[in-house]
């Protein structure tokens, strides 16, 4: 099957969060085209067209590094996540590639076993056709709130 339906949708954005949840942060990055972008911002500095985000990758290799300083170099407090996802609705397709946004929730589970509303938001995501494969050749996280804990560490 070699078009980007809802459902393909649907089934990358939940083995994305399966990933995730999972930690097994070294297959995140093979949900991505090369070059890609990556990129965590508020809703606030979205809808100003700020290009900074608090996570910001450009590259497979750089979502690479992220995960190689995440598992050797940074130093933070165990922790997992658990996202629950909504229905993504697609908004624009053509030239091989669908445009669409799904929102999102994410609770934090902490070494203790404390449970929090970390994150909510929307991911706004371009798809693309990689052989018989879906991949995120944009993955943009806008979380709702402009309040972002410090522990911002696995990628959302």
């Amino acid at each position: 099957m070699n078009a980007i339906t809802r459902d393909r949708i649907m089934e990358i954005e939940a083995a994305y969060a399966r990933c995730l949840d999972a930690n097994v942060l070294e297959a995140w990055p093979e949900f991505f085209t090369d070059p890609c972008l990556y990129k965590v911002t508020t809703a606030e500095n979205y809808s100003l067209g700020y290009e900074a985000g608090m996570i910001y990758a450009d590259s497979k290799a750089m979502l690479i590094d992220r995960v190689v300083s995440l598992r050797q170099a940074n130093v933070y407090e165990k922790q997992s996540y658990r996202h629950i996802l909504g229905l993504p609705t697609i908004l624009n397709s053509g030239n091989g590639e669908v445009e669409c946004e799904t929102p999102f929730l994410v609770a934090r589970i902490m070494h203790d076993g404390k449970t929090d509303l970390f994150a909510t938001g929307r991911y706004l995501a371009t798809c693309r056709m990689i052989g018989d494969d879906v991949k995120f050749a944009r993955k943009i996280v806008v979380c709702d709130s402009s309040r972002i804990d410090t522990l911002l560490a696995i990628p959302l």
